[in-house]
């Protein structure tokens, strides 16, 4: 049987919601900015010792979620043996993809091409490949990093639905991370095209990129930028962020990746850490 927390996902405006969390967000009045801050660190228990600034220092909500770490707060594993963890955060599943399909929960799948936007030509590449879904939860640092080095070819943005995103309703919710508004962004790197997808949620307020900024979401029409060499980045760069919380979706080439083992649904993982073997 539906959850009601499922339900009410169903039937409330997602895009309206998000907005509205949007401008309380993003307001710079100190007395609502450091009520959220501070109520936020309690209900969720963040850890700030590792924040590189202080509660007083950030000039809104959004930028308190969106801190940056310490120097060193993150080492990064050898990225000439091994893939990164893009971010902190929990294994939401990790495995292959099957016949340009991807896992997501029970019995539950999308495929590489409708994640990717309907781009069939990079999804077949793709094939027989690795993915790994990665989930942030509230709580953790919302920088996402390169899970590799590489040169970005594209940037698709996919308009889509704002469901949440936590185990919950990836059990319940078909398609969710192909249904969900997000960034794809395709990556050449040394051992071939990778992607790494931004998958929007319920109350993302945004996601920002290093090369262009603010993306424009909730938006209604799909959009693809095109790029040359201009844009490289080495593994454990940072490559965007969410304003408010999400997920990433990694996708490698056949015989490019061979995952961690002991890395399972549900396993928390930390920005810069070895989560597969180069192959």
């Amino acid at each position: 049987m539906t959850s009601p927390f499922i339900w009410l996902q169903h039937l409330l405006p997602h895009h309206a919601v998000s907005r509205m969390a949007g401008k309380f967000a993003s307001s710079e009045v100190p007395w609502l900015r450091d009520r959220l801050i501070r109520r936020f660190i309690a209900a969720y228990d963040v850890d700030m010792s590792e924040a590189a600034r202080g509660v007083g220092e950030f000039t809104s909500f959004n930028d308190f979620f969106t801190r940056e770490l310490k120097p060193g707060a993150r080492p990064l594993a050898d990225a000439s043996q091994y893939v990164l963890s893009p971010a902190d955060g929990a294994v939401s599943q990790i495995g292959r993809i099957e016949e340009g399909r991807i896992f997501q929960a029970k019995g539950r799948h999308f495929t590489a091409a409708q994640l990717l936007g309907g781009d069939k030509q990079a999804a077949a590449r793709f094939d027989g490949g690795q993915f790994a879904t990665i989930y942030l939860s509230p709580r953790d640092y919302h920088r996402v990093h390169m899970p590799a080095a590489g040169t970005l070819k594209s940037a698709t943005y996919v308009p889509g639905e704002l469901f949440s995103v936590n185990q919950v309703t990836a059990e319940n919710v078909d398609g969710l991370f192909a249904r969900n508004e997000r960034l794809a962004c395709l990556f050449a790197g040394p051992d071939g095209l990778f992607a790494s997808v931004m998958v929007g949620a319920m109350i993302v307020a945004g996601i920002e990129t290093v090369w262009s900024g603010l993306v424009e979401t909730h938006a209604a029409k799909r959009v693809r930028e095109e790029f040359g060499d201009e844009h490289t980045f080495a593994a454990g760069d940072e490559m965007g962020r969410f304003i408010l919380g999400s997920t990433v979706v990694l996708l490698f080439e056949p015989g490019k990746v061979e995952w961690d083992a002991r890395l399972k649904a549900g396993a928390a993982v930390r920005m810069g850490q070895a989560i597969g073997r180069r192959r």
